[in-house]
């Protein structure tokens, strides 16, 4: 199974999600940082992800290369993150075949309703659970 993991600006929600992933998941799951920049990239690459690459092309050339993408829900919403999130980023994500995993997260003038307001923690927790029972759909063990 190879995840990635998308984040812009400073990758603290990507490196939190790296940082559960690598504990929660068997030690063969590949997870790939894909940062808007390298601040990000670096950030998920410490926090325990096998590979990673940064900027538009790299996101592009990934997204459909991947089993599973997780991230806030900017990473399919064009010009989020400040404009790090160009359209061409948006659009190659939102049309990989891979299945997406979004955390509600977005800042601004767009709301997402229905969803209950959690913190970012209990957010990640939900998100690090869905992949682990992805990961067991498809036959592969994860840990306890």
């Amino acid at each position: 199974m190879r995840i990635a993991v998308v984040d812009g600006q400073g990758g603290g929600i990507g490196k939190h999600i790296v940082e559960k992933l690598r504990k929660l998941l068997p030690e063969g799951t590949e997870i790939l940082a894909l940062g808007t920049n390298a601040l990000a990239t670096a950030q998920m690459l410490k926090a325990g992800a096998n590979e990673g690459a940064s900027g538009e092309n790299a996101i592009i050339f990934n997204a459909s290369r991947v089993d599973l993408i997780v991230g806030p829900v900017g990473i399919i919403v064009p010009h989020a993150m400040a404009g790090e999130l160009t359209p061409r980023i948006a659009e190659a994500i939102a049309q990989s075949p891979a299945p997406k995993l979004l955390l509600p997260l977005l800042r601004g003038k767009c709301e997402l309703v229905g969803i209950r307001p959690e913190p970012l923690p209990h957010l990640i927790d939900e998100l690090v659970n869905r992949v682990k029972e992805i990961i067991a759909a498809s036959g592969e063990k994860t840990s306890p």
